[in-house]
């Protein structure tokens, strides 16, 4: 045989048949491949080989025990992925080579007389056969990555042939149109009416298309245009493709609809320049500097405030300098993220004093990691220094409770403090975005007429003082071209804003009626006006605030009492001896709280679909016979819901959807208001659904189904310790076989990595560091499972304990806890389990009092393809006690000792390993080891010998 293409060096191979030739065969890919070469007799065997694995090529004798090869060829081609079948045979004829085509075998050879030569014919055969296989699977890959781009949604795609003509297109494409597609085959691409709705091609596309013909790939941004209004922009890109002798066989264009992604940009645009825009014309000035205290943003309108130009502000003013220093506790910042209203007292340019209120900001803008936001004070602080000439009206404004009082007392004060009659106030109503008048003199009704509604929107001078926070005087209002009613009679007139609640209005029929006095006592009525306004607001707030406490108070005070019930419940599970004993005492504590007028618990039976009750307490009123309580995701009853889903269901209105589910028609004429369902689960076994109902709506808020579905928890977690408390008393138990096939499981995975057996020999442990286990190979060198051991991600260390050349003993360090601790969670024991690599078989002892259903459901959600392969009962099982007992009596460390000194051969005649080679492998002294072993000894002959004198007590699985 010489060598073949390397394309077999990473092959898997099965050999079928028991001939010299197939020896010599299999030999020779020994020597000249890196081919992985399996082997089997017959047919049955090579089926059970292909059934769990995919060879790249079977080689067959045609003759082989039982059944001939074409048996095997027929079976395999009924599977979809079936690997390609070389037949030889010692003598063979044309009618025979032509019959195993014709059954689908993908090649034949004769060996004849000649067999080096015919080996070497059939090296290349099945080299060919591989290589073949490889290359239709490689194109049936890639066809189907085609498909899933073309059948995409999101991308319009069209296939042209090689002369740019329409070929194929996919529903995306088909959707960018209202007319028929089907009659655009065959024509010319930059013609088609995507791209236009007149009968002029479209030259963009025509030169796209022409690119890819050439054998590049293109794109481009093409409008589409519209004989309406609407147009779309599609981005466009053509790729050429090509056969494996480089022949153009067609062209791919693919298209996305890019129409929103252009007009967002734009609006950004847009957005930016109103961003500068309003930057400009705000009153506030915004600052932004870095740690350092350098600027890193300086707002334009600077010099309203400071008088500084942003370039001189940068060169000139350092913050801590503009603003004073400290300004503010870095550290309250950090715990607050922002200071508001800190009041400063700043320098302009000029040397002019401005009282300014400043918040701070941390932020990450850019290289920006502060932000000042100054607003100027200074005529507002002058104004509350001047408020102790307006004390008389300052005292009406104390006792008002509402806006509209507040109003109405500026309105009535406002002659005997301006000596001007004509005023009103308008109230900023933000639902409707309007200055309202809300108050108004008779005076000022004779003057102007009715005050309509003023939109903040309009450019009127209402509108204007109020959105910009600017108090308007006029000596002549009909000088403005913002007055909106020119036949009103009012000459002089003043409009200063009410902070964010409004504007107050006053005016006079005689021009100039505001002199220096009458302005300053304007801007200090208005001043004391808004005021009094922030008190009604936050005091509002602060009834606001007192109404959320009580509410706080209210949901504290139920939190109270449910975690008393709780409490009671709790200990009333700790003193629980049987199930029955824990559903009705959790029943009964429940609706002692007068919040839950019924509770009960219920059984699911998966088998049925069904709730049954179990135990209930509190007004039933023949409830639960009232109905059949099936298991259903989709609606019904809650308690159905909960057992279908497993988790809980809160219904907080019963009367809602009432002709809908008719359980609740049921549920209304017993006063069940509002209901909560919780499912009974711990280590996702259920143990149950626990309903509990109110005769109040929502009684059932966020805290409540908190603690509730805690306490689910907690009694499914107490009737799994008495499920395990019941099992260590039982003295019969029933024995569970089962078969798996699954390489979920550890063992399994070892052992068909390893290529061996392996056993559970016990030794399980749960610590910080994982789980520990003792497992047996057989089959195996012990460098074997251990290099096996170490390529698996399951398993993070491994140990020998013992190896006698063909088998041994090692301790595994597992990733994840071992299926063992899970099932001693539910009171069963893993007894045996036993791999191979292609079968695992586990046996579980379950007692008496543990429903096999259970354990059997967590074997099942654990792995796969599990079969119960035998069930059996075992009476008067006392060891149990007896291990239990001793597993009680030494500790975990103790325990490891002595069982890795078992495994390891030290109590053998002759010793196999010697006491220092174990305690070397445990990493301890040869003193802590011969202590250990003689605790552990000692332990286990006073159980052994002292029994009758000391009843066994109680333990568990460790």
């Amino acid at each position: 045989m010489t060598a073949v293409d390397a394309t077999l060096d990473d092959a898997d191979l099965l050999l079928v048949g028991a001939t010299d030739w197939l020896d010599r065969f299999a030999d020779g890919l020994a020597t000249e491949t890196d081919a992985t070469v399996h082997r089997r007799d017959g047919v049955d065997g090579a089926l059970q080989f292909v059934d769990g694995r995919s060879p790249a090529c079977i080689v067959t004798a045609l003759s082989l025990p039982n059944a001939p090869a074409v048996d095997l060829i027929e079976y395999l081609r009924s599977e979809t992925a079936a690997p390609p079948v070389v037949v030889a045979t010692d003598s063979g004829d044309e009618e025979t080579a032509s019959g195993l085509l014709g059954a689908g075998a993908t090649d034949y050879v004769a060996i004849g007389d000649d067999v080096d030569a015919a080996i070497e014919d059939l090296s290349a055969r099945t080299e060919r056969a591989v290589s073949a296989a490889r290359s239709r699977r490689t194109r049936r890959e890639r066809a189907r990555q085609f498909d899933a781009m073309f059948d995409d949604d999101r991308t319009a795609t069209w296939v042209l042939a090689p002369d740019g003509h329409l070929a194929r297109l996919n529903e995306a494409a088909r959707g960018m149109l209202e007319s028929p597609t089907d009659d655009l085959l065959g024509e010319p691409f930059w013609t088609l009416p995507w791209w236009s709705d007149s009968e002029e091609p479209n030259d963009d596309v025509r030169r796209l298309v022409e690119t890819a013909l050439d054998g590049s790939f293109a794109n481009a941004v093409v409008a589409r245009s519209s004989l309406t209004d609407d147009s779309t922009v599609v981005d466009l890109s053509v790729r050429p493709v090509s056969n494996d002798r480089d022949e153009l066989v067609s062209v791919v264009v693919e298209g996305v609809d890019v129409t929103d992604r252009i007009d967002l940009e734009r609006d950004l645009r847009r957005s930016e320049e109103l961003h500068r825009v309003t930057l400009n014309n705000m009153t506030d000035t915004v600052l932004m500097t870095d740690e350092d205290g350098e600027y890193t943003y300086v707002c334009p309108n600077v010099h309203f405030i400071f008088g500084y130009t942003a370039e001189e502000l940068r060169d000139r003013v350092p913050i801590d300098e503009l603003l004073g220093d400290p300004l503010f506790d870095r550290d309250e910042l950090a715990a607050d993220g922002v200071l508001k209203n800190i009041e400063v007292t700043a320098t302009d340019k000029a040397g002019n004093e401005h009282t300014l209120l400043v918040n701070v900001r941390e932020v990450s803008i850019q290289d920006g990691t502060l932000l000042y936001s100054c607003r100027d004070i200074t005529k507002r602080k002058q104004r509350e220094e001047a408020l102790a000439t307006l004390q008389e009206t300052a005292r009406d404004f104390l006792y008002a409770q509402t806006h509209q009082e507040i109003a109405q007392h500026v309105v009535d004060d406002t002659p005997g403090v301006l000596d001007l009659d004509a005023s009103a106030v308008f109230l900023f109503d933000p639902d409707s975005n309007q200055l309202r008048p809300s108050a108004y003199s008779a005076a000022l009704s004779e003057l102007h007429g009715p005050l309509p509604d003023v939109p903040v929107s309009e450019d009127t001078l209402p509108a204007f003082s109020f959105v910009e926070d600017e108090a308007l005087f006029f000596d002549d209002v009909h000088r403005s071209a913002r007055l909106a009613n020119e036949a009103t009679d009012i000459r002089s007139a003043a409009f200063i804003p009410l902070g964010d609640h409004g504007v107050f209005l006053v005016g006079s029929d005689s021009v100039d009626a505001f002199d220096d006095v009458t302005r300053e006592l304007t801007d200090l009525l208005a001043a004391t006006a808004e005021a009094a306004l922030d008190r009604v607001t936050r005091e509002s707030r602060l009834r606001e605030q007192d109404r959320t406490l009580q509410r706080k108070n209210d949901q504290l005070t139920a939190l109270n009492r449910i975690n008393e019930t709780i409490r009671e419940i709790d200990q009333a599970l700790v003193q629980a001896e049987t199930r029955d004993a824990v559903d009705h005492t959790v029943c009964e504590l429940l609706t002692d709280d007068d919040r839950f007028a019924f509770a009960w618990v219920g059984t699911v039976d998966r088998a049925t679909g069904t709730v049954t009750p179990r135990a209930w307490d509190g007004a039933e009123q023949g409830y639960l016979d009232s109905r059949t309580f099936t298991v259903d995701e989709t609606g019904g009853e809650p308690v159905g819901r909960t057992a279908a889903a497993g988790e809980t269901t809160t219904v907080s209105n019963v009367a809602a959807g009432l002709r809908d589910e008719p359980w609740r028609t049921d549920a209304l004429a017993r006063d069940y208001l509002s209901v909560l369902s919780i499912p009974l689960v711990y280590n996702d076994l259920t143990h149950g659904v626990l309903t509990v109902y109110a005769d109040s709506r929502a009684a059932f808020d966020d805290t409540a189904r908190a603690v509730l579905s805690e306490l689910g928890e907690t009694i499914a977690s107490a009737l799994s310790a008495l499920e395990r408390k019941n099992a260590l008393l039982s003295t019969s138990m029933t024995r569970v076989e089962f078969d798996i096939a699954d390489d979920a499981f550890v063992l399994s995975r070892l052992a068909r990595a390893a290529d061996c057996t392996i056993s559970y020999r016990g030794g399980v442990q749960q610590t910080t560091e994982g789980s520990f286990v003792f497992a047996r190979f057989e089959d195996a060198s012990v460098s074997a499972v251990v290099e096996a051991a170490d390529d698996l991600v399951a398993i993070e260390g491994v140990q020998t304990v013992s190896d006698d050349g063909a088998s041994g003993v090692v301790r595994l360090r597992l990733s994840q806890p071992f299926l063992a601790l899970e099932l001693a969670d539910h009171g069963a024991v893993f007894r045996e389990a036993t791999t191979t690599p292609e079968t695992t078989t586990l046996v579980v002892d379950v007692p008496n009092g543990i429903d096999v259903r259970t354990v059997t459901q967590l074997v099942r959600e654990t792995f796969s393809g599990v079969e119960l392969r035998s069930r059996q009962t075992l009476e008067n099982v006392d060891e149990r006690d007896l291990y239990a007992t001793f597993l009680d009596e030494v500790t975990d460390r103790q325990l490891e000792v002595a069982q890795t000194a078992y495994f390891s051969g030290f109590f053998e005649s002759p010793r196999d390993s010697s006491g220092q080679a174990v305690a070397e492998t445990l990493d301890i002294s040869s003193t802590a080891f011969y202590r250990h072993v003689r605790t552990v000894e000692r332990k286990l002959f006073a159980m052994l010998f002292e029994e009758g004198t000391r009843p066994p007590r109680p333990g568990g699985v460790r």
